[in-house]
């Protein structure tokens, strides 16, 4: 049975071990990139040291940042009036892209799983009751995935953010039962976003 040669058999173990790439796909990419030019291979690998290197959180929202603030953070026109609470930094770009917020986000980190061992300490969320309190934010859109885990997080938040006084809803039915909200299409988040309903 023949065998790679070892730099490329490190490289299709390195892209098989990425989320959503089997051994096949793995294959394909690593061939890709030895079909490329030295140049293509070498920005490739530019980006991934910079994304390390350069990315940090946004000291406010959470979300991905180059530098102390994240520009929706640094936005002034953004309406401080409303936050959107999102699992992941890749659920507010899922909401961003439909156009239709122009609030401000706080981004959890996570949700809330006990079966991996992450609970609400592991999460956001006591940076997110310190925002809330500073007096600025009138409502608080739960945006979390329609999941198990992420029902379990919204409910929770809902519990600690009611009694401080603040309109608290909940993205509206459209979005699909246990799916991701950054696989769904711009129009369905969008209108999600606008049936909002009380929590």
């Amino acid at each position: 049975m023949a065998t790679y040669a070892p730099p490329i058999a490190a490289l299709i173990d390195e892209m098989a071990r990425l989320p959503g790439i089997g051994p096949k796909s793995a294959q394909r990419l690593a061939f890709h990139l030895l079909r490329g030019s030295s140049e293509e291979a070498e920005r490739l690998a530019s980006a991934i040291r910079n994304v390390k290197l350069k990315t940090t959180h946004c000291t406010s929202c959470f979300n991905f940042a180059e530098g102390e603030c994240c520009p929706i953070c640094a936005d002034p026109r953004r309406d401080a009036a409303s936050l959107c609470v999102v699992g992941e930094p890749r659920d507010l770009i899922a909401i961003e892209n439909t156009g239709g917020f122009r609030g401000t986000y706080h981004v959890l980190q996570g949700l809330i799983q006990p079966m991996d061992g992450i609970g609400p300490d592991q999460l956001r969320i006591r940076e997110l009751l310190s925002r809330l309190r500073n007096g600025a934010v009138r409502e608080v859109i739960l945006a979390t995935s329609p999941t198990v885990e992420g029902d379990a997080t919204a409910m929770y938040l809902a519990q600690l953010i009611k009694p401080l006084g603040l309109r608290v809803t909940q993205l509206a039915i459209g979005l699909p039962a246990g799916g991701d909200l950054d696989y769904a299409d711009q129009v369905t988040i969008s209108r999600a976003m606008e049936g909002r309903r009380e929590v």
